[in-house]
């Protein structure tokens, strides 16, 4: 959507720039020097090899005809660096952008740069992203995100709290539990109190960990974990849970 809005400007439709135009995966597009990766990769003899921010294009990625485009006064690299709060500013007009932006956001994920590649992305961080795009598939763009008449989905993630700040938490848990107030089902693997107390249903594994685990030590309500005293993670949720 944002490439289509840069082709929309009356400069690009002059020169006849397509949307394909402002992706560094298009020849078109992209710095010919280092094909779009703003970097340039050194053979070191006997040495792992070495990337230098590429002299022709500095890092932007794309080349200057691509860059003399401007939308709202910013060029596509621009945008690309702006973070998905910043983002979420700059796009508030158009409901396109700013419906993924915002479930970005409520999972977290509001630092991470528009034009971040995923390699460079944690295991959360990935995990998020994919719950994001799972939770946009197949949306009209005038229907809600949580609608009750959309199709019903198993999501199943592992440590999703990984790298999050305990604010961040407490919104990641309030998407999950408007996911199931929508009529999908959410299996997670965790690690994290705040998370696990909100669970309508725990199977904690124990009793310890390694070759002193994998049994059922106790499955129920956090309340009910909480008076196992066979489970660990009762004993904590104890001091955690309302008395």
């Amino acid at each position: 959507v944002i490439r289509q809005l840069f082709a929309q400007t009356p400069e690009a439709r002059l020169r006849g720039y397509s949307p394909s135009r402002f992706s560094f995966n298009s020849a078109q597009g992209r710095c010919p020097q280092c094909e779009g990766a703003g970097q340039v990769k050194l053979e070191m003899n006997f040495l792992p090899p070495a990337y230098v921010v590429c002299d022709t294009c500095r890092g932007t990625r794309f080349n200057l005809e691509t860059l003399d485009i401007e939308y709202g006064g910013k060029n596509i690299h621009q945008v690309l660096d702006l973070s998905i709060e910043e983002a979420l500013a700059f796009f508030a007009a158009i409901p396109k952008v700013r419906r993924p932006l915002e479930a970005l956001r409520d999972t977290g994920l509001d630092y991470l740069k528009l034009g971040q590649i995923s390699p460079t992305l944690s295991g959360g961080e990935a995990q998020r992203m994919k719950l994001v795009t799972h939770l946009l598939s197949g949306l009209k763009e005038q229907a809600d995100l949580f609608d009750q008449s959309s199709k019903r989905n198993l999501f199943i993630l592992e440590e999703p709290t990984i790298g999050l700040h305990m604010l961040d938490v407490k919104r990641l848990v309030q998407v999950l539990q408007r996911l199931v107030d929508a009529g999908h089902s959410v299996i997670v693997i965790e690690h994290n109190l705040d998370l696990i107390a909100e669970a309508d249903w725990l199977i904690d594994l124990g009793p310890e960990g390694g070759d002193a685990g994998g049994e059922i030590v106790s499955t129920g309500t956090p309340e009910h974990l909480a008076r196992s005293k066979r489970s660990h993670t009762g004993r904590f949720l104890r001091a955690l849970l309302p008395s």
